[in-house]
């Protein structure tokens, strides 16, 4: 007799790579999928200890939320198991988020051999989903921990902030001295991102068996364009909000950084490079121009469900602030077109929970003294399924864009399929339900959204992480059980 710890029955299996939706059981043994079948739960010959009915919905491959950012303005220990319940609410399974020293975040400067053993102990034992760390190198002497990153803690992704030389993270200028908190005398300029790019490229040639999984990250904006169009908007009266926030970061500084990046990466031989949250028509454009001129460059290209389903007349006030920031509904209409096309990889939250007392300055009104960014992990999936469905997007490829792909280039081999040997990472989805946002229902500690109000096409009923379920009925279920993941993690089976 086969035997079981646990039978997702009754479900309509969603994977990656192929259009075919399969009505099946799921069986998991030890954490991981041991079979997918149907009719697993009606013979003599299986049994498992605990059978769960799927009821007919959707099962997706949990997703990989590929953009996090816990800790930025709470502390870690607090974003780690709040935010993480909003994973586990929304469907996300593995969250990756990035971490950097400086101010916010740990709030310190120093070495990653003493700052990355805090940033693991503060999260340890306090997330309901498994997670992992893109880490920063803000300083000359982090390029030289890039190997000891790898090797010892298995961090494979790195991150590098085009505009934080010179232009202030809220959208003011401002001397980053003690923001960045850098030796004094080094400078977080282009020299840097090329010296990053030269240091990542060695570790890739020193752990050969872990170059496909070792990439560079980019936040791509200019920060002498954003400097300037920050005083022009600030002495136009007619802009104000959110459209003037836009206007202050305009397009065409994310494109020119778009370029940038791609040449010096062109230059230092580094192929493995991902473009984050690209937000408009222009970014877009440079982006495939960039990927047609540098055919050497593995590009990976990333959108956030938050630009895709508000702008910055429909998000709810400017607790929408973000960077970069939302555009008009043609750079939404553009940003669905190339999802479409097939020419971005994933789609993310960028979560960043900012609360009340921190997002807004005295005046609620004053865009430039708000604080940027939102959270969002939980719409990132049923977001997803809910409006891509309406405007014809396969639910195949709303697994690779969640799951598979941000799994693949991130070394989660074990991620992003439902099928035997991977994880048991499971959400199941009702296509059919929809919802009206309302920030009072997230597990999320922010008290905001700039969704509120938007109506949602799709519900997560259940998520299972390793095959233990993490929520359901609209609650967080059992204790923390998530892993930090040393990547490259173990393949499938």
């Amino acid at each position: 007799m086969d035997s079981y710890d646990l039978i997702i029955s009754n479900v309509r299996v969603v994977r990656p790579g192929t259009d075919a939706v399969t009505e099946a059981d799921i069986a998991v043994s030890g954490g991981v999928i041991a079979r997918v079948a149907p009719g697993l739960t009606s013979g003599a010959s299986t049994s498992a200890a605990r059978v769960f009915d799927g009821r007919g919905l959707l099962a997706f491959p949990g997703a990989v939320d590929a953009h996090q950012h816990w800790g930025i303005y709470n502390p870690l220990a607090e974003d780690t198991r709040t935010e993480s319940m909003a994973c586990a609410q929304g469907g996300v399974t593995t969250s990756l988020t990035y971490m950097r020293t400086g101010q916010y975040y740990m709030n310190r400067g120093g070495s990653y051999a003493e700052v990355f053993p805090q940033v693991l102990a503060a999260a340890d034992g306090r997330s309901y989903v498994d997670y992992a760390f893109h880490l920063a190198p803000m300083q000359a002497s982090h390029i030289d921990e890039i190997p000891s990153l790898i090797g010892e803690h298995g961090v494979t992704s790195f991150k590098i902030f085009m505009f934080y030389g010179s232009h202030g993270l809220h959208g003011r200028s401002a001397d980053q001295s003690s923001f960045l908190m850098i030796p004094p005398g080094e400078r977080y300029d282009l020299a840097h991102f090329e010296f990053v790019m030269r240091g990542i490229q060695r570790a890739r040639e020193r752990y050969p068996r872990y170059a496909d999984s070792i990439s560079l990250s980019l936040h791509c904006e200019t920060a002498e364009i954003m400097t300037a169009y920050t005083r022009l908007v600030e002495q136009d009266p007619s802009l104000t909000g959110l459209a003037a926030y836009s206007a202050s970061r305009p397009a065409h500084s994310e494109g020119l950084a778009v370029a940038i990046a791609s040449y010096l990466a062109h230059e230092t031989g580094l192929p493995n490079i991902n473009l984050l949250h690209l937000s408009s028509a222009k970014a877009l454009e440079a982006a495939m121009l960039m990927a047609k001129a540098f055919p050497n460059i593995n590009f990976r290209r990333e959108v956030t469900i938050g630009h895709l389903l508000a702008d910055y007349d429909t998000a709810d006030g400017i607790g929408g602030k973000v960077n970069p920031p939302l555009r008009g509904r043609d750079d939404v209409e553009r940003l669905w077109e190339h999802l479409q096309a097939g020419d971005i990889d994933w789609v993310v939250s960028d979560h960043a929970c900012c609360k009340e007392a921190t997002k807004f300055g005295e005046d609620r009104d004053d865009v430039f003294a708000a604080k940027s960014g939102f959270g969002g992990t939980e719409y990132l999936l049923p977001g997803l399924v809910g409006e891509g469905r309406s405007r014809g997007l396969s639910l195949r490829r709303i697994a690779e864009l969640t799951a598979r792909n941000p799994a693949q280039r991130y070394g989660l081999a074990a991620k992003g399929d439902i099928a035997e040997g991977f994880d048991a990472d499971i959400a199941l989805v009702d296509p059919d339900r929809s919802w009206v946002v309302d920030p009072a229902d997230s597990f999320s500690a922010q008290e905001y959204t700039p969704l509120r109000g938007h109506e949602i096409g799709a519900s997560v009923m259940a998520t299972f992480v390793r095959g233990q379920q993490v929520y359901g009925d609209g609650k967080i279920l059992g204790d923390p059980a998530g892993r930090y993941l040393r990547r490259p993690t173990p393949g499938h089976e």
